[in-house]
Order: C-alpha cells, then sequence, then structure tokens
C-alpha cells in the first residue's frame, strides 16, 4: 500500500475512526492532522469507512474499509475486517490510534500482544468529544457505553491523549496514562485567502452574522433570531443566515419565513465552500451554549477556528472553550446570559462598533496563526513521541 509522499521514518502509526470517509466535513480534521503528520515525518495509516481499499480524500491518502448498514452490527463488522488488517501488518505498526467507539473491539489487542512477547503495537486512545446526558433508553444505554469504556482503557490502553485539558478532566484520564492533548485547528490555506474578499458594511448597510454547524435546541440560535428581529426594529440593520441541520430546523425555518429575508436557514454547506460563504459575512455565531453547559465546556470548536482564519470578529457566550481560545482577544463581542434582553445588548455593542469591525477581523485572523492544524500535529507528534519513550 502506498501513501502521500511523506519523509523516511521508523515509526507507524496506525489510526482508526469508523465515520465515514464520504463526510468531509466529519474526517476533516483526521485529515489535515494525518497530512501534516506525515510532512512531519511518521509514517501514517488512517483507517475511516467506506468502500474498501485505498483512495485519496482531498489529497490525503488513506485506507477505507466497509461498514454495512446495520445498527451495531455494522460497527461489529468494521472492526473485524480492521483486525484482520491490523494481524497482517502486525510487526510494522508502533502505535494503533483510535477512538472510544472502538475500544471494546480493539483494547483486547493487549492481550495478544502479550501473548506473542511484543512490546508493540501501543495502544492509544483519544478522546475528543462525549455523548449529551439525557432521557430515554438510547441514551441511558450509550452513557452506560461510555462508563465501561472508560474503565476499560484506564486499564488496558497503553496510554490516552485528549482534545482539550478539560477533556482530561471530565473523562477522568489517569495522569500516568496521560500522554498529552491536541486540540482542534484551522488550515490556513483554505481559509486566510476569503479576508481580501470581504466588502464591510457601510453607511446604511446591514452587518452579516453567519452560523455554520448542528441545528440544536441547546444551542440557543432560536433566540438569535429573535434578538436580530428586535434590532431590526430598533432602527439597527442585521441579517442571520444559518447554515446546517437537526432538531431545531423546523422551528427556525419557521420563524425565518416571518421575517422578510432579515433570517435566512440554508442547507449544510460542503466543507471545501465553506470559506466562500464566510467571505460574504461580518461576524461568526458560534454555538451559543449557555456557559453552564458542563460537556461543552471540554470541546475545541473547529468553527471558532475557522472563523477567525477568515477574518471574521466573533459572537459567544462565555463558554470555557470559547474564553480559552480567546482570552482577551479584541475580536469578540460576548453574550452575557442566555436571554432576550443580553442577545439584544450584544447587538447593540456590534451596530455601535460598525466601523470597527475590519480591525476586530484582522486581530482574529492573527489570533488563528496559533490554532492551525500544523500546530495540532506537533502537540500529537510530540504526545507519540512521549508516548513511545515511556514504553521503550
Amino acid at each position: 500500500m502506498s501513501f502521500d509522499h511523506q519523509e523516511a521514518c521508523d515509526y507507524h502509526l496506525v489510526w482508526v475512526d469508523s465515520i465515514p470517509a464520504a463526510i468531509p466535513l466529519y474526517v476533516a480534521g483526521r485529515l489535515e492532522t494525518t497530512r501534516e503528520l506525515r510532512k512531519l515525518g511518521w509514517h501514517v495509516t488512517l483507517v475511516l469507512e467506506g468502500p474498501s481499499g485505498p483512495r485519496s480524500i482531498r489529497g490525503v491518502d488513506v485506507l477505507c474499509i466497509s461498514k454495512p448498514k446495520i445498527y451495531f452490527l455494522g460497527y461489529i463488522a468494521f472492526h473485524l475486517r480492521f483486525l484482520r488488517f491490523i494481524t497482517q501488518e502486525w510487526a510494522g505498526i508502533d502505535i494503533i490510534l483510535f477512538h472510544p467507539r472502538s475500544a471494546p473491539w480493539l483494547l483486547p489487542l493487549r492481550f495478544l500482544r502479550q501473548f506473542r512477547g511484543d512490546s508493540r503495537p501501543l495502544l492509544l486512545m483519544d478522546t475528543r468529544d462525549r455523548n449529551v446526558p439525557g432521557r430515554g433508553f438510547k441514551n441511558q444505554l450509550r452513557m452506560f457505553y461510555d462508563g465501561i469504556v472508560n474503565y476499560l482503557t484506564n486499564h488496558w490502553a497503553d496510554g490516552q491523549t485528549a482534545i482539550t485539558k478539560r477533556m482530561t478532566d471530565l473523562v477522568h484520564i489517569p495522569q500516568k496514562q496521560l500522554w498529552g492533548i491536541w486540540p482542534s485547528g484551522v488550515n490556513l490555506e483554505q481559509f486566510s485567502p476569503v479576508q481580501t474578499m470581504r466588502k464591510w458594511p457601510g453607511e446604511g448597510e446591514a452587518i452579516h452574522l453567519i452560523y455554520i454547524g448542528s441545528l440544536l435546541h441547546v444551542r440557543n440560535l432560536l433566540l438569535m433570531c429573535q434578538a436580530v428581529e428586535v434590532a431590526n426594529g430598533k432602527n439597527m440593520k442585521f441579517k442571520f443566515s444559518l447554515y446546517g441541520d437537526g432538531p431545531a430546523r423546523a422551528d427556525l425555518e419557521a420563524f425565518a419565513q416571518q421575517t422578510a429575508g432579515r433570517v435566512n436557514v440554508f442547507a449544510p454547506v460542503p466543507h471545501d465552500q465553506i470559506p466562500e460563504v464566510l467571505a460574504q459575512a461580518h461576524i461568526g455565531v458560534t454555538s451559543l451554549f449557555s456557559p453552564d453547559e458542563e460537556l461543552f465546556k471540554a470541546s475545541s470548536p473547529i468553527k471558532l477556528f475557522e472563523y477567525m482564519a477568515s477574518g471574521l470578529p466573533i459572537l459567544a457566550t462565555r463558554m470555557a472553550c470559547h474564553t480559552d481560545v480567546i482570552g482577551r482577544g479584541k475580536y469578540v463581542f460576548w453574550v452575557e446570559r442566555i436571554d432576550l434582553p443580553a442577545f439584544l445588548a450584544t447587538l447593540n455593542l456590534i451596530w455601535d462598533a460598525k466601523s470597527c469591525l475590519s480591525e476586530m477581523g484582522f486581530h482574529a485572523a492573527t489570533a488563528s496563526l496559533e490554532w492551525t492544524w500544523i500546530a495540532s500535529a506537533k502537540k500529537l507528534k510530540a504526545s507519540l513521541e512521549y508516548g513511545l519513550k515511556r514504553h521503550q
């Protein structure tokens, strides 16, 4: 099997994720990190779900394994096929990187390694998100599954990494198992060119807000839409465009139909077209979670980095995942509470700062230089090499 050009390296990482390769938006982080790891000298085999065989996605060579479209049984078939690949390539693999959904099938490889008397491959689990607690049997089953995975991983994995320090605390990763932390990032080559394409609003022109992501009620997007309408009724001019899909879509569309085009809901946009869409906007709206939402405090929001890299000022709630990145950055409008008056107050601040939006966008773009996939890959590389050194 051949992969795209990489420097000679003694280390081989096999990275598996059962998410579909056919949805680039979901696998973008895997693809970009793999690309950068290879540039840094690592031999990386990225394994995703799809029609079996090697293929190239956005210029990154990957290996796909097919998964039957049968709930749960499909995951079993996928991992059995992956295990067959692992046993064939066993001698040349240094680390197997996987995510919680794969843990029950891959952690038993530790016993195969012990039986064979081998010191490698090492088993490394990476946690980048968690299931949201809630009602219903399926949700309770997912939370039970998470608990089992945490227990097994803490006892059987050789190491763990996570997306943020807060995630390591949330899932209780033992310090002795923690190899490192590597956040999300952004591809500057893809997003930074649109900075010169944007036309900032002039006198009498509307300020264009944009949201790209899942349309979930917990993200308070309908409240944001309502605030935009109220602001427009107070002699301010705003447009709000939402791109995405999810359970809140019907409510958002119903509201948008009453706004004479001031609020618009669009279908999800292909990832390679996102920069072009962002070029038409003036403010990037993040997921407007309440600061009390514990689970989301631990995330590393890719969309925030993409907004920043495209030169957009940010509208955000004071979630830890936002404040940890932005800090005292001069490119954000904070929403102080989750209620209509607070959202409206933030829109007032934006309207009053209309002439400063271009400068704020410059600050956002400058700050994004610290949050690239290149920087993320370097942190992952350091984590991998730390783990190898520990287990020499």
